[in-house]
């Protein structure tokens, strides 16, 4: 059985040091446009409209000067307050304005890909203008946070890691639920204890969230309790046994959840799926398959679900720019690929679609202070 450490911090802190390398002005697909709305970001992941019509995003940050602590992958990770949140206000001329600022982030500080790869804001969501809701992944068995015998200076920073936090218009925020103790507590894949929530969905009375590192799908009700939906079991294809670690979630028009997978080491060509999950939680349903390194997934107003790929290519990352959006159709027995292999997705990090149909996507999502916003026409 892999090691837990084999799951999505694997594939971001290897992808990032590849993305650094491959220029933002790579050739684009005639299928699709893809123009810039926003650059700047550091490690910019998921993304969503705010109540009142601007576009958020979660941006990672880059780490900084320390405490530092061994992650799951076995990289040495340091503290910085250089995460933060996004606002895009939309139009002719698109502006941005970083409406939150100084929530936790760990990125590795050595080598040319310092910053790069972080673990932090890993998502952003709304329950109305006052409720922005954010994800701080971890990439660490929820205890090492407060006790790791090797690092223990990193204990005054650690419970700032597995959270949900709350944010309001002024920018003030506040650490909320800590998700990795419920991972710590009832663990519901019977795997090794590691959290990294990552994808958010906010509905009424709660906010489900995935936990990449604990490879399950768990809800926040209204007044803190927490229960898992959902959890996906390790799989073995061509001979290689492999987690699932599931990176997003959405509502889909019959009201289920669908959940994307990046999958784990070996990182199998064409094994990532899409499952659907009743509301209320249960086993996991296939929905669609053959897809790699699912990060992000969204549904059109048509009932078309865009699978974006953080790369297409089997084969732990890096692959450069090979990241893909697909499109499914409502039915789901047919799919068209929106932005190619090698058309100006470079480790795109999450999508967000506008009631117009415009595509949002962050790009360069393993990038410190070159991470973009594309807003993509097909």
């Amino acid at each position: 059985m892999f090691r837990h450490a084999f799951r999505l911090s694997t594939a971001v802190a290897t992808l990032g040091y590849a993305a650094l390398l491959v220029s933002p002005s790579a050739p684009l697909d005639a299928r699709a446009t893809l123009e810039v709305v926003a650059d700047g970001l550091n490690n910019p992941r998921g993304l969503n409209f705010g109540p009142e019509g601007a576009l958020y995003v979660a941006e990672a940050g880059s780490g900084g000067a320390g405490p530092c602590i061994v992650n799951s992958n076995n990289i040495l990770v340091c503290y910085g307050a250089t995460g933060s949140i996004t606002r895009i206000s939309l139009g002719d001329v698109p502006s941005q304005t970083r409406v939150v600022t100084g929530l936790p982030s760990l990125a590795s500080q050595t080598g040319a890909g310092a910053g790069s790869s972080a673990t932090g804001a890993h998502d952003v969501e709304f329950q109305g203008r006052g409720n922005g809701f954010v994800t701080i992944g971890a990439a660490l068995a929820p205890a090492r946070r407060f006790n790791d015998t090797a690092h223990p200076e990193f204990a005054t920073v650690g419970a700032e890691f597995s959270r949900l936090v709350r944010f309001q218009p002024n920018g003030k925020w506040s650490f909320e639920e800590d998700l990795g103790v419920f991972e710590e507590l009832e663990n519901p894949d019977g795997g090794g204890l590691d959290s990294n929530p990552y994808g958010l969905l906010a509905q009424p009375g709660r906010r489900v969230f995935t936990d990449a590192g604990g490879n399950s799908l768990n809800a926040v009700t209204a007044n803190g309790s927490i229960y898992n939906l959902a959890f996906f079991p390790n799989r073995t294809a061509s001979g290689a046994t492999f987690q699932a670690v599931p990176t997003s979630v959405a509502q889909g028009p019959d009201g289920d959840l669908y959940v994307g997978q990046l999958t784990g080491f070996p990182f199998p060509l064409g094994q990532a799926n899409v499952y659907r999950i009743p509301s209320k939680g249960g086993t996991p349903e296939l929905y669609a398959s053959g897809f790699t390194k699912i990060i992000d997934i969204a549904f059109g107003s048509d009932g078309s679900l865009y699978v974006l790929q953080i790369s297409s290519t089997g084969g732990a990352p890096p692959q450069g720019g090979t990241g893909s959006l697909i499109r499914l159709s409502p039915d789901a027995t047919s799919r068209t690929t929106i932005v190619a292999p090698g058309a100006g997705l470079v480790a795109p990090g999450g999508i967000a679609i506008g009631n117009d149909g415009a595509i949002y996507v962050t790009n360069f999502s393993v990038s410190p202070g070159t991470g973009t916003v594309v807003r993509i026409v097909p």
